[in-house]
């Protein structure tokens, strides 16, 4: 083996992808839905092969500049994420979910502070308990940031990386129960409160309209309808499609068939007894006036019309804050909304959903009726395969700048440093891309690279770099000492959000539950929320929450050291 870890040694990039490769595999093993995941196996292995290594006298460490690098790219790639939702929030419904927010992770950052401080945990602990206990990886390299800007001092005979060792370490160990916890807490809450989130979602779904999204899968339900009618209807016979449209606006005339001739849909045509007539609409307006036009009959040329699917993007500051039902006189009959997605989630959509800035709409339905709803809300969707690299190198610049500002506090300079510019630079960004639109094209796929990629690649080089001195500063009464202090700063925060949202704000208990886990800027307790109710109506709550935490715990990590000092 030492034969093995010196061949790492002398081949960093074999050994920093090897230790990626392995977090990856091991990140998608799972035991009743709860596994590590591929950022807290990184660390796991990281350090796990370099005190293995050390072992053998081999010392596995990699370079601080690819580390930075990479923490870099993904902080820049968070703040294009989360820019947009996170604008959204500090308006309308989302004052609410980004007050619970804040609630949630400055608790946890006091609660981090004062177990580490009372407890006595080495320099370091409070920076990983925070990035543990909030199941925020990210808040790991604000905490390194506190070492190398110098706003934390060392004691003497501590070294730096001694430091980054105490970090990945509480990390480690306050994440597990960091992960459970949370998912255990939001799928549990609505019970021991004696509330039924069950019901309650029901009630939501009803209240507006909208139907579970986890039930939209290849059924035999179609929500729009094509059908042909011979005219039969004297009282039709003579009248135009525009007067035939006044009089049944829930409908939309498609096509009319006269003989062997189609004849189209122009407004000014006049139907006539005998005419084949393409009606389209919804399935249950098309059952309500039954014999309106006449019998029903299955005509394959008057009903070959196509049909067109698209995504929008919801730019148009007059639908913003409108419910979905409000469009229905625009577009009745002719399309159907067949998914909204908010921040990267899909929401339960119906009538009464409120459209919020930079949703995606999914239509299908009539070509012009298409374009016309995105005429409406905004622009399509256009998927693209490009990335602009000029905004995104004056993107990295603009952080880099904005990082280098600080101000003397805490007897050290203090700033936002490089991390927490990038993350604003990245908001900024992606927030003037979303409005003025002809710059800064960064697609999903490429920002997932940004974020995964980034943050696993800084994971691995965390804990490679860190286990060189594991050994010296693991003890049992240490790593008991951080479990509990993180079991508590995991525990509190939740059931605080929960009694405010519910007490104070009166939140629909379904949806208080997604805004619960966005509070902690955590997915999985979400998902497991919804599965656990049978509803989708929690990722309601989430996304507004989820972006807002996602940028205060991640510069929480810095404080959680200053002030644990």
């Amino acid at each position: 083996m030492k034969e093995f870890f010196q061949w790492m040694a002398n081949n960093p990039f074999a050994l920093l992808f090897i230790a990626v490769g392995l977090a990856v595999w091991v990140g998608k093993f799972s035991f009743k839905g709860y596994g590590l995941g591929m950022v807290a196996a990184a660390i796991i292995i990281g350090c796990g092969l370099s005190t293995w290594a050390s072992v053998y006298g081999v010392k596995l460490e990699l370079n601080t500049f690819a580390k930075s690098l990479f923490y870099y790219l993904f902080m820049y790639g968070v703040g294009l994420r989360v820019g947009p939702s996170f604008v959204n929030s500090l308006k309308g419904d989302g004052l609410t979910f980004t007050l619970l927010a804040v609630i949630s992770s400055v608790l946890g950052l006091g609660l981090v502070v004062i177990g580490a401080k009372w407890t006595g945990l080495p320099t370091g602990a409070a920076g990983g308990l925070l990035a543990g206990s909030q199941t925020m990886s990210a808040a790991i390299g604000s905490a390194e940031q506190a070492v190398t800007q110098g706003a934390v001092k060392l004691a003497p005979g501590t070294t730096p990386e001694q430091v980054s060792a105490m970090i990945a370490l509480s990390y480690g160990i306050s994440y597990i129960w960091g992960t459970v916890g949370i998912i255990l807490i939001c799928k549990y809450l609505p019970k021991w409160w004696g509330v039924d989130a069950k019901a309650a979602a029901l009630e939501y779904e009803r209240e507006h309209g909208v139907r579970n999204v986890d039930d939209v899968a290849l059924t035999g339900y179609r929500p729009f309808a094509t059908r042909a009618y011979k005219l039969e209807n004297a009282a039709l016979g003579g009248r135009t499609i525009s007067e035939f449209r006044q009089q049944n606006p829930e409908y939309r005339v498609l096509n009319v068939r006269r003989g062997d001739e189609l004849l189209g849909a122009d407004p000014s045509l006049k139907l006539a007894l005998g005419d084949v007539v393409a009606l389209a609409g919804t399935r249950a307006d098309m059952t309500t006036k039954l014999g309106l036009v006449g019998t029903e009959i299955d005509d394959a040329r008057v009903l070959n019309v196509p049909l067109a699917q698209a995504e929008i993007l919801l730019t148009n500051k007059d639908a913003v804050d409108r419910e979905l039902g409000s469009f229905k006189g625009d577009l009745a009959g002719q399309l159907v909304v067949t998914r909204i997605e908010r921040a990267g989630q899909p929401i339960p959509a119906g009538s009464g959903t409120t459209l919020q800035r930079m949703d995606v709409v999914y239509v299908a339905g009539l070509p012009d009726a298409v374009t016309k709803a995105a005429t409406l809300l905004g622009r399509f969707a256009t998927p693209s395969t490009a990335t602009d690299l000029l905004t995104l190198s004056v993107g990295m610049i603009l952080g880099l700048l904005i990082g280098a500002i600080s101000f003397p506090a805490f007897g050290a300079s203090v700033g936002l440093g490089n991390a927490g510019g990038l993350l604003v630079s990245g908001v900024i960004v992606s927030s003037l891309q979303s409005r003025l639109r002809f710059f800064g094209n960064t697609p999903n796929a490429a920002r997932n690279i940004l974020e995964d990629l980034g943050l696993v690649v800084f994971v691995a080089i965390v804990g490679i770099n860190a286990g060189n001195s594991l050994l010296a500063q693991l003890t049992g009464a240490v790593a008991l000492k951080i479990f509990l202090v993180g079991f508590v700063a995991c525990t509190i925060p939740p059931f605080v959000v929960w009694a405010l949202g519910y007490h104070v704000f009166k939140i629909n208990p379904a949806v208080l539950m997604g805004g619960v886990a966005g509070a902690r800027s955590h997915s999985g307790p979400c998902r497991e929320a919804a599965k656990e109710i049978n509803s989708t109506v929690p990722w309601i709550g989430f996304p507004v929450a989820y972006a807002v935490s996602g940028i205060l715990l991640t510069i929480f990590g810095y404080f959680a050291m200053v002030l644990a000092q």
